[in-house]
């Protein structure tokens, strides 16, 4: 599955949110997906159609392409399908910003893969 964003939206510990960490974006085709995690809790938040609480996510950030993959028991998150390509412009100085965002959504509950010095 894929999906084409101008940016993408993070905050890395929203503390007036019990220091809640939120990756989204809102898709070209009006798709939203948000990934989420509060630093207590094992699950990672997982919504794209319908929300869902995952373990094992996996995410590989490069300048250009989020790659999140999934389980297979968990497909249904992604409307059958294990990989979400998230193709995105995100302005460079914004990308260590994403990069302690997913860090923090995947510390102890999946795998967070970086690209960006290559």
């Amino acid at each position: 599955m894929q999906m084409t964003t101008t940016t993408l939206v993070v905050n890395p510990c929203d503390v007036e949110e019990d220091n809640l960490a939120v990756l989204s974006c809102f898709g070209s085709d009006d798709d939203i997906f948000l990934m989420s995690r509060f630093p207590d809790e094992d699950d990672v938040e997982f919504s794209f159609d319908e929300p869902a609480y995952l373990l094992g996510v996996k995410a590989t950030l490069s300048p250009t392409v989020l790659l999140i993959e999934i389980n297979a028991d968990d497909a249904d998150a992604l409307n059958g399908d294990t990989k979400l390509e998230i193709f995105h412009s995100t302005d460079p100085s914004d990308l260590p910003e994403v990069e302690e965002t997913l860090r923090n959504i995947l510390s102890g509950s999946g795998n967070y893969v970086s690209l960006l010095g290559q």
